[in-house]
Parts: C-alpha cells; sequence; structure tokens
C-alpha cells in the first residue's frame, strides 16, 4: 500500500475553506490512530513496579512482558499493508479499534502474569497496524497543496498521545493516594491505568464510521463514481474528476513493486543504500529513548525519587517531546535533515553523558545527592528534547525519500523492521543492565548517540529540496 505521489492536475490541491475543513476533520479522526499509538506504547509506564510487585517478578521476565507487545507492532506493521489493499483503510482502523480496545479490557484485568504478556501483544499489532494505516490514508485524502502539513498531524498525535498517557497515569496515581497497587474503582490502580485506553480506543472506532473510504482504494477495486464523490468532498467541485481518476489510475499502475531480492547486492549481503536506512533506525533507537516512555517512572524510582513525582517527570517529559517535535516540524525543511540529525546527535551525547555521570554516584538515604539529581533530572529533559527535534522525525523523513524509487516500498519495510527489532533489543535488556549498572547502561546509550556523529557525516546524504526520482 502506498499513498498518491502524482503531481496534481489543474484544479487539484486547491481545496476551498469550506472543503479544507472537512479535510482537516478527516486528517485528525485518522490521527487518532497516532494517538492511540503514543498512549498505548508509553502507557506501561505507569504499572512497570506494580506488574513486578503484585507477580513478583525479576528484572529480565518484566523486560520480556514490557518489550514482547513490540513483537506484536512488528507483525501488525508488516501486515497492515497487505489488509488495507484487500478490505480498504476504513475496515483496517475499525480492526485496529477493536483491538486497541480488546488489549486495554484485557490488560486492565489479567488474570496472570502470561495473559498479560498476550494482551500486550493484541495492543502492539494494534500499533503496528495504526503507524501504517494512518499516514496512508491522510496522504491518500489530502489535497496535493496540503499533504505535507495534514500527514505531520500523525506525528503531532503520537508525542500528544504519549504525553496524554503520562498526564492520566500521574492523576490515577494520586487518586490512589501515590501508590501503583492502591485501590481504584474497584481495581488495582496500575490496571485502571491500562483501562483508559478503551475510551480514545472506541472514539478512534466511532470516528472511523464518519469519514470516508480512500479515494485510491475505492478506485483500485472500481467503484469510480464513489472516488469521484470523495474528491469532490476534499478538493472541492471545480476539479476534471475524470482527469484526476485517470492520474490515480495511471499512478498505480506506474508503480514499481519492488521486493526484497531488489535489495541484495554488494559485498555485504544489502546493497550500501539499505544498510544507511538500517544503520539510521538502530541509532535512533540504541541510544535509548523508549527507556524514556517505557521505563522512566521505574527509573526515577531506582534513584530516591518519589513515585507521584516520578509519574510527574514522565509527564514533564513527554511535554518536552512534544515542544522537540514542533521545532522539527518547523525547521526541519528550513536547515536540512542532516543539520538536524547532527545537533540532534551532539545534544544527545551531552544530556546521556550528564546522566551516566549523575548516576554513578552512590546513593545516599536512598537518594542520588542533591546535585547529581538535578542533573540527572534536567540531564535527561534534554536528552528528549534534542532526540525529538531531530533523531525522533529527521529519521521518518530520511527513510522516506533516502531510497530509489524502485527500492523504495521493500527498502522502507526492512529498515522499519530494523527499527522495532532494535526497540525491542533496547526495551527487553534496560531492566537487567539497570541492575548490574545503571550509570554504565547510560554510558553504552552515549557511546551509540556519538557513534551516530560520523555515521551521519560520512554515510548519510541530504535529501532537502530534492527530487524523489533523484535518489539513487
Amino acid at each position: 500500500m502506498a499513498s498518491t505521489s502524482q503531481a496534481p492536475s489543474p484544479g487539484a490541491g486547491t481545496a476551498h475553506p469550506d472543503h479544507l475543513g472537512h479535510v482537516i476533520f478527516i486528517a485528525a479522526a485518522a490521527a487518532m490512530g497516532g494517538f492511540l499509538f503514543g498512549y498505548d506504547s508509553s502507557v506501561i509506564n505507569g504499572g512497570v513496579e506494580a506488574i513486578r510487585d503484585r507477580y513478583d517478578v525479576g528484572s529480565a521476565v518484566l523486560a520480556q512482558v514490557v518489550a514482547i507487545a513490540l513483537i506484536g507492532c512488528a507483525i501488525g506493521a508488516a501486515t497492515a499493508g497487505r489488509i488495507a489493499d484487500r478490505i480498504g483503510r476504513i475496515r483496517c482502523m475499525q480492526i485496529a479499534a477493536v483491538l486497541f480496545t480488546v488489549s486495554a479490557v484485557g490488560s486492565a484485568l489479567p488474570f496472570a502474569l502470561w495473559d498479560l504478556a498476550m494482551w500486550r501483544v493484541i495492543g502492539g499489532f494494534a500499533i503496528g497496524m495504526a503507524s501504517v494505516i494512518g499516514p496512508a490514508y491522510i496522504a491518500e485524502v489530502s489535497p496535493p497543496a496540503y499533504r505535507g502539513r495534514l500527514g505531520s498531524f500523525q506525528q503531532a498525535a503520537i508525542v500528544i498521545g504519549i504525553a496524554v498517557s503520562q498526564l492520566v497515569n500521574w492523576g490515577l496515581l494520586n487518586a490512589a493516594g501515590g501508590d501503583q497497587r492502591g485501590e481504584l474503582m474497584g481495581l488495582e490502580a496500575w490496571q485502571v491505568m491500562l483501562g483508559v485506553m478503551v475510551v480514545p480506543a472506541v472514539l478512534y472506532g466511532l470516528l472511523s464510521f464518519a469519514i470516508p473510504e480512500s479515494p485510491r482504494f475505492l478506485i483500485s477495486v472500481g467503484k469510480h463514481e464513489r472516488a469521484k464523490e470523495i474528491l469532490a468532498e476534499v478538493e472541492g467541485k471545480d476539479v476534471d474528476f475524470d482527469a484526476r481518476v485517470t492520474e490515480i489510475e495511471h499512478a498505480m499502475h506506474s508503480e514499481e513493486k519492488s521486493s526484497f531480492k531488489d535489495l541484495m547486492g554488494g559485498s555485504f549481503f544489502f546493497k550500501p543504500i539499505v544498510w544507511i536506512g538500517i544503520g539510521l533506525s538502530v541509532f535512533q533507537q540504541f541510544v535509548g529513548i523508549n527507556v524514556a516512555f517505557y521505563y522512566s517512572s521505574t527509573l526515577w524510582q531506582s534513584v530516591g525519587v518519589d513515585p507521584t513525582d516520578s509519574f510527574f517527570y514522565s509527564f514533564t517529559t513527554s511535554i518536552i517531546n512534544i515542544v522537540g517535535t514542533v521545532i522539527a516540524m518547523i525547521f526541519g525543511a528550513r536547515i536540512g535533515r542532516k543539520p538536524l540529525a547532527l545537533i540532534g546527535s551532539v545534544g544527545m551525547v551531552i544530556g546521556l553523558a550528564l546522566e551516566a555521570w549523575a548516576f554513578s554516584f552512590d546513593l545516599v538515604d536512598g537518594k542520588l545527592p542533591a546535585t547529581q539529581g538535578w542533573v540527572a533530572l534536567i540531564a535527561a529533559h534534554l536528552f528528549v528534547l534534542f532526540f525529538a527535534l531531530s533523531w525522533g522525525v529527521v529519521v521518518w523523513v530520511f527513510l522516506g525519500e533516502m531510497f530509489p524509487n524502485r527500492l523504495r516500498a521493500a527498502a522502507l519495510g526492512v529498515a522499519a523492521s530494523a527499527q522495532w527489532i532494535a526497540n525491542w533489543a533496547i526495551t527487553a535488556s534496560f531492566p537487567s543492565l539497570a541492575d548490574w549498572n545503571l550509570s554504565g547502561t547510560y554510558v553504552i546509550y552515549t557511546i551509540f548517540a556519538a557513534l551516530s556523529i560520523p555515521f551521519v557525516l560520512k554515510f548519510v546524504k541530504e535529501t532537502k529540496g530534492k527530487a524523489l526520482e533523484e535518489m539513487g
């Protein structure tokens, strides 16, 4: 499944203000999948220590329960495109909404650790589907003149979802008297945290009934008249719809279907450009960014921060994540992808190195010394800010632009898979590494952030201002 990328025909993409409002609603409704992506990915942060305590498990087992959702993410992302091409984008969204809902209910009411893990895999599958369907659908229904700005709704929704999940967790923890296992609505607080996701999941499902099917999908299954009706909704009535349908059909027929076999070549199995894409994906995860979203409450509590304060810091970190993402969206197109990545790498090295230094001190009365505690807190926010304004957004822009047309779909799939695997490796290893040496763990993340600088300088080419056809 791919988005339309053809040049607009006369009159296309210049939606009238009344139509633009409708298109914004459609894009925002589809971006609810991105909101759930962010929410479901990070809500587990509020339950990590309670799950450890309730089921009396060690760090290695606990890490697998947290990380296992990423297996579902990888499967969902790999299969969503084919599902959407077969049954439509809207039906695919509705399936994801059902899976999000089922996962939320199941995670809130687990019988044992094994079924909690199963519900998280189901939620992960929904995340994977949402990560693919949202951007593709928004691209396919947006007038070409507004596609870039509307496409940014997905990334914005993800970071807002992360922030809202941390705010809700903090509020529920306060309602439970600061105890993650405290009683709340007849359940333990952490169960309510995981169950609250039912609300946005149901809303996502309801909104999917209020938005139209993608014109591109309708054309692919021969429903041209319905496609014209939707094009009139989103692009206005002064468009030559027959020409637009022909244009979309031509783009679909001319698209090159890349395969895994096309990626092979060179002296190391894959072509060099594919390895560069894999490298970007791996570095994005190996700096340890998801530790900040999956384990930050656990991290702060391990160095003596009060649970309620640790949840609040998780929320403030997610706000910084939003700020950084907005900065990236504003300046990425102005200063270029490569300079932004390098600025982010330098900032991450500083933030991570300061965290490693702060965590190297012995705890006094169960807490970090005051100076080191403040340094760790500020450095953590600094790290997230520099990641969000650079690698958090720029990597996906690079992956969408850097590959030649004949390789793009398959190469993007391999790079995205590498990202899920790297995410899993970091998520699954952190609790055990933290038990071994928290400062040493952050030294490892600092090294990867530092190595990303020569990697970008030597191997990554700027894609700003270049047509996709120039890549190769």
